[in-house]
Order: structure tokens, then C-alpha cells, then sequence
């Protein structure tokens, strides 16, 4: 990393939420709890699944999925969070890329995923004769190495745009090494990176948010044709929960990423980003849980389980 002065700096400095130094302590223990719970509501909703055979199907195998790159990407950020918060507050360049690879390759990972999901509720609720054979384990296999492949290709892109800047400063004014922040350091024009970052977080932003809205139209329809009210209460009810998780993910992305950099509030970026980064992962294993009566019940077989051991 070449700086303004000539001079080659091989480290970052996070400054995070230094400007609060008297919250240290109670941010600290803050993200502690939301990362342990994360990693607890994650890691555990992945054993219950694999454990439990009811939830074998190719709804539960996404959400398996779903899991995993929760608690992956989250420990992207949270670990060096902690640590910022604490003592040492830098980051080598190499650790700066690869923590900004990691991250981007996961959120769009599960952009893709959240689209795969739509795609099996659409074919549950609108072809249920054909479910078994359209989301055989084979389809549904081949739909998650799409999505990481997916994701892999747009991180690899918006590492390398942002890379390829010069930086006037080491001092980046977040919690972690994110796009736009990184943006802000660049002692050159970043109008053409800026279209860069727009263009492809749009494309991905598009296929994934048409994939889920068509499957989702669809599925309405097909509700709304359903003769009885219990029966229309229980299609809208299996698609709530991902709805919900939907909603979230992508409105939080499109609020901090698909508006020019020049816009940007950092605090209010870091606040959002606190959201999509530490509480979204930790939310995502109660929405599919809490009104879920398969997750549920396997969860209250599970405990009988280990009380009658």
C-alpha cells in the first residue's frame, strides 16, 4: 500500500468506535454476548438439523446452509472487533484484504442462498406433486456451490476495485475494512470504483431480490387460491419466516451499499453495520425457530433426550 508521500505502510488502523472511549468496557461486553449468542443460536440450530431426522428435506438443508455462513461471517468481524475494543487496534494490509474478501464473499453467498430458498418454497407451495424430484438432494447440492460461487466471483471483483486505490491515510474511521470506508482514504477520484461497486452489487442485488419477489408473487397466488382460510394461514405462515429474514438482509444492504459514497454518514454506516454483522446473524436462528413447529419439536425431543440420559 502505497501512500501520497511515497512512503509504503503496512498496516491499518481501525478506529472503530475510539471516539467513545468510556463505552469501551459496555461495548465490549455487548458484542461479547450478541457474538456468543450468535455463534450458540447458529452452531446449534446446524447440530439439531443434522441430528434430527424429520428436518432431513431441502427446506432444512438451506437453512443448515444458512447457519453456517451466519456464524462464518460473523466471525469475520466480531473476533477482531472484540479485540480492537480492548488493545491493539490494527490491521495488517494482508488481514485488511482478506477480512474484506471473507466478508463480501459470505453476505453475497447468502444473498444467493436466500433466493435458492425462495426458489424451494415456490416449488413446495406451487408444484408440491414435483417437489421431490425439482429439489432433489443433487439440485439442492448444485444451488448452494452455485450461491458460494456466486458469492466468490462478486467478492473477488469488489476486493480487487477497492484495492486498486491509493491511500492518503491508514486511518479507517470503522470496526472493520469495508468498501466504503476504505473509499474514503483514497487520494484519487473513486467515481469510476464507485460505479464499479453500484454496478455489481446491483446486478447481484437484482437477480436475488427478483428470484425471491417472483417465487414470492407466485406463492401469494397460489395462497389466495387455496378454498379454505386454515389453508391459506398455514402457506403464509410457512413463508413468514423467511420473508422476514429476506426483508431485513437485503433492505439493511441496499441502504449502506447502492447509494454513492459521497451520501454516506460513517456513524450511521457503523451503526448499520453493527446490524447486518452482529445482530442479523444472531436474529436469524430465532425467526426460523421461533415459528417453526418442526424446529420446535425437534428442539423439545432433543431436550427430552438429554433429561432422560
Amino acid at each position: 500500500m502505497e501512500l501520497e508521500n511515497g512512503t509504503v505502510k503496512t498496516e491499518f488502523s481501525l478506529l472503530g468506535f475510539s471516539d467513545h472511549p468510556e463505552l469501551q468496557s459496555v461495548l465490549f461486553a455487548m458484542f461479547f454476548c450478541i457474538y456468543s449468542v450468535t455463534l450458540m443460536g447458529n452452531l446449534g440450530m446446524i447440530l439439531l438439523i443434522t441430528t434430527s431426522s424429520p428436518l432431513h428435506t431441502p427446506m432444512y438443508f438451506f437453512l443448515c446452509i444458512l447457519s453456517f455462513i451466519d456464524a462464518c461471517y460473523s466471525s469475520v468481524i466480531a473476533p477482531k472487533l472484540l479485540v480492537d475494543l480492548v488493545s491493539d487496534k490494527t490491521i495488517s494490509y494482508n488481514g485488511c484484504v482478506a477480512q474484506l474478501y471473507f466478508f463480501c464473499s459470505l453476505v453475497d453467498t447468502e444473498s444467493f442462498l436466500l433466493a435458492a430458498m425462495a426458489y424451494d418454497r415456490y416449488i413446495a407451495i406451487c408444484n408440491p406433486l414435483l417437489y421431490t424430484a425439482l429439489m432433489s438432494k443433487r439440485i439442492c447440492c448444485q444451488l448452494v456451490i452455485g450461491a458460494f460461487l456466486g458469492g466468490t466471483m462478486s467478492s473477488v471483483i469488489h476486493t480487487t476495485n477497492t484495492f486498486q486505490l491509493s491511500f492518503c491515510s491508514k486511518e479507517i474511521t470503522h470496526f472493520f475494512c469495508d468498501i466504503s470506508p476504505l473509499f474514503s482514504l483514497s487520494c484519487t477520484d473513486t467515481y469510476n470504483h464507485d460505479i464499479v461497486l453500484v454496478v455489481f452489487a446491483s446486478l447481484v442485488e437484482a437477480i436475488c431480490l427478483l428470484t425471491g419477489l417472483l417465487s414470492y408473487v407466485c406463492i401469494t397466488a397460489a395462497i389466495l387460491k387455496t378454498g379454505s382460510a386454515e389453508g391459506r394461514r398455514k402457506g403464509f405462515s410457512t413463508c413468514a419466516s423467511h420473508l422476514t429474514a429476506v426483508t431485513i438482509y437485503h433492505g439493511t444492504l441496499i441502504f449502506i451499499y447502492l447509494h454513492p459514497s459521497a451520501d454516506h454518514s460513517l456513524d450511521i454506516d457503523k451503526a448499520t453495520s453493527v446490524f447486518y454483522t452482529l445482530i442479523i446473524p444472531m436474529l436469524n436462528p430465532l425467526i426460523y425457530s421461533l415459528r417453526n413447529k418442526d424446529v420446535k419439536h425437534a428442539f423439545r425431543k432433543v431436550i427430552r433426550q438429554m433429561f432422560l440420559k
